[in-house]
């Protein structure tokens, strides 16, 4: 039986969106209170130096100057930018400042003033006398056994590798009619959300810190507070009222929040601190540049026997979410494509000195899958298979092994190679790349993936809700997810008027203040919508339960001929009052408070995906341009469709910019970044986008989500990268083993084909 909704699954406006086109929605850096001071930091101009001395005595001395900071003022306690439930991901080896730079951009000291412009005129004069150090700039000078060691560990690995063994990789390998070997290569984007790092930081007078930031994480900013700057969980408040993007990079704290609250407490005013895009650039979060030689064994049937690699991640200065980003990475090529369970896989993250690579959309399996996915177009290739057929062959579905360990049910993935093939009509459409000729030469490739919904069993996977009933009927809903702009606090109201039966117009949502809202573990993993929306969706039965219960009192019916639809109680199946009807005060006295709360605790679901890119090739210029992209996935249900949309598109977006223009690069002897810039960081603009054909699929509904949604955050992303490079290949006929894949890197590989 079908089920029908009446909010779930349709696109209302948000419930932010007056706020938004208004322009009158406040982010952190909009925040200005009496006496407020601006801060800044002093960054490292080298990659590697030691600190010899500092002098702020002139800047100590310059008119509007309140106070100075160096590492000698502050904390030292190691963090990782995230507290403790979070630390299997991640290795405390950060300070508040440092007095070892590791990258270009390394915080070294901090003033604040009464304006921006003097406490930039302060930076200029603190005065820094550095040991410049030799950099270590690449993993593979990282792991010669003369390199320095950053942070003091052998060969600059981060933690002990990751090591996935299993099954007979001798026999495997033996039982392959074939076995092809490659490396391949992803770059170094930045996420570039149009909002800065920023933060207004406040104690009061009972010594009680608030603290309004851009972040995915308000719970995950207050307990890394805590326990860094030793204040107790309840002398902290954090506000999150509106975010202008995150995608994954605003997931752990920065130097300029533990600074700002430092300045704050030392000054007695508050203080304010924004990055400027550059420092977004130097000091905030890249995608992990990451190596994958990867091995596999297959029959000329098309079974895959075996698999090998070795996943090699460049984490940068600091480890961040380097060891969470290669376990998921490396642990994801177990999945996807079945090799008879027989591999034996290694990932290593690896300290450099360029700037910290951390959390981003794809966490890991951009980087994994885009490996595994085009060697399955070469494999196909080899073995003179259609590159569909040959998936659908291998492709993982009901039984197998997902990388949390757990049995997958039913083909949702196939489900998506299919539907994708039929809308582009692969079969008509897909020609070898051997028929192509001509300047401008036309391709067609296929990219795939899958994502969890949360990051467990790696992380406890969390969410509360409490849904409040008022009087008239209309309902509050307090709730601690994050919304980076994406809309999910619009998904939470939906998900609470589908369960309580009302209209979307009556739910009003508490959201991005810890002092007003229950735990939520932040926005990551593709969590937000399975894990809190499930919360939510608990929350409002717990609330519509004890509704009904008080109305069977109320109206003399037993509670099971009771329901609610639209705002109106049914008795069996018959509209009866309204909600407000019912909820009317009797003399003085109020209607009993009904409230209705839950805690959810979350295992594992799956999205899946295909995109079809088409793409046309200029053989002269080397110039990639995507015609247009196919995306099908599969994700359980929409709680908003043109929410959903958005989602994809804008992965597609990334996604394209990933693969052929972005890249932070550096200078290869000193480490310093040679665009830091909107100016010199190419990404696609709206002129530069494809049409894009989405279709959802909802086959496998999983029931750990609110109506069986599952997570869609990240999924775009993922397969649009191979989908892009196997489309290249196919259009004119040589292999472009890595991201980005530029004119350069095209016309580079038409000569070597030539020669």
């Amino acid at each position: 039986m079908v089920q029908r909704f009446s909010v779930v699954g349709g696109s209302p406006a948000r419930i932010d969106g007056i706020e938004k086109v208004t322009g009158t929605a406040k982010y952190a850096a909009d925040y200005t209170l009496p006496g407020m001071l601006y801060g800044k930091i002093k960054r490292s101009p080298h990659a590697y130096a030691r600190v010899l001395s500092i002098d702020t005595s002139k800047a100590e001395a310059l008119p509007g100057v309140k106070a100075v900071l160096t590492y000698a003022d502050v904390p030292h306690v190691k963090h990782a930018g995230a507290p403790v439930p979070r630390t299997g991901s991640l290795k405390a080896d950060q300070t508040i400042l440092t007095d070892v730079a590791r990258f270009v951009g390394d915080g070294i000291a901090a003033v604040t003033a009464v304006s921006e412009e003097i406490a930039e005129e302060a930076l200029e004069l603190i005065e820094v006398e550095y040991e410049i150090l030799t950099p270590v700039l690449s993993v593979d000078a990282a792991q010669q056994t003369d390199a320095p060691e950053i942070h003091d560990t052998a060969a600059n690995i981060i933690t002990q590798p990751i090591i996935m063994k299993n099954g007979d990789m001798e026999q495997g390998f033996a039982e392959a009619d074939y076995v092809f070997e490659a490396v391949y290569n992803t770059g170094r984007p930045v996420p570039c959300y149009m909002e800065p790092n920023a933060c207004v930081c406040q104690f009061d007078q009972s010594g009680k810190l608030t603290i309004w930031s851009s972040t995915q994480g308000a719970f995950m900013v207050r307990g890394t507070l805590s326990e860094v700057l030793g204040i107790p969980l309840n002398k902290i408040q954090v506000i999150v009222e509106h975010m202008g993007g995150g995608f994954g990079a605003k997931q752990d704290l920065y130097q300029h929040e533990y600074v700002c609250a430092l300045l704050a407490k030392k000054t007695g005013r508050p203080v304010k601190m924004e990055y400027t895009r550059k420092e977004t650039f130097l000091a905030s979060k890249t995608r992990h540049p990451v190596t994958v030689r990867l091995k596999q064994g297959v029959k000329k049937d098309g079974t895959v026997t075996a698999r090998e690699a070795l996943y090699l991640s460049n984490t940068g200065g600091y480890a961040s979410h380097g060891p969470g980003v290669t376990a998921v990475g490396t642990i994801d090529l177990t999945s996807l494509y079945r090799c008879n369970e027989t591999w034996d896989l290694e990932g290593r993250s690896v300290y450099t000195n360029v700037p910290m690579a951390g959390a981003f959309r794809g966490y890991g399996a951009v980087q994994g899958f885009f490996a595994l996915d085009v060697q399955m177009d070469e494999l196909a290739e080899l073995l003179n298979m259609d590159p569909i057929e040959f998936r659908l062959k291998n492709a993982v579905g009901e039984g197998d092994i997902s990388p949390s360990g757990h049995r997958l049910h039913g083909d949702a993935f196939a489900d998506c190679l299919r539907r994708g093939a039929e809308e582009v009509a692969w079969v008509d459409k897909w020609q070898s790349p051997k028929t192509k000729s001509g300047r401008v030469r036309s391709g067609l490739g296929v990219g795939t993936e899958m994502h969890s919904s949360g990051a467990y069993p790696d992380i406890k996977e969390m969410s509360s809700a409490v849904v409040q009933l008022n009087q008239d009927g209309s309902v509050n809903l307090m709730t601690g997810v994050a919304d980076l702009g994406t809309g999910a606090w619009t998904a939470m109201a939906q998900i609470a008027a589908e369960e309580l039966g009302i209209l979307l117009a009556d739910i009003q949502v508490t959201a991005g203040d810890t002092d007003a809202t229950p735990f939520d573990g932040g926005a990551y993993a593709s969590r937000t919508t399975h894990i809190g929306g499930k919360a939510t969706q608990k929350a409002a039965a717990d609330l519509k339960r004890k509704l009904l219960t008080f109305a069977a009192e109320k109206l003399a019916v037993d509670v099971t001929e009771l329901d609610l639809k639209n705002g109106r109680i049914l008795i069996n199946n018959t509209p009866s009052i309204t909600l407000k009807e019912l909820l009317k005060e009797e003399g003085n006295i109020p209607t009993p408070a009904l409230i209705g709360e839950a805690t959810h605790y979350a295992k594992v679901a799956y999205s899946f995906a295909a995109h079809f890119a088409e793409v046309d090739v200029d053989t002269e210029t080397g110039q990639v341009t995507v015609k247009k992209v196919t995306a099908v996935h599969e994700i359980g249900k929409a709680i908003n469709r043109i929410g959903v949309e958005g989602q994809i598109e804008g992965g597609i977006q990334q996604g394209i910019g990933h693969s052929l223009t972005e890249d932070f690069i550096m200078h290869p002897e000193t480490g310093r970044p040679l665009n830091p810039s909107f100016v010199d960081y190419k990404m696609p603009l709206s002129m530069d986008m494809p049409p894009i054909e989405t279709v959802i699929l909802e086959t496998q509904p999983d029931l750990g989500g609110p109506f069986g949604a599952k997570g869609v955050g990240e999924d775009p992303i993922i397969a649009i990268g191979p989908a892009i490079a196997n489309a290249v290949y196919n259009a004119i006929g040589v292999r472009i083993r890595e991201l980005p894949i530029t004119p350069e890197k095209v016309l580079q590989a038409l000569r070597e084909k030539e020669a």
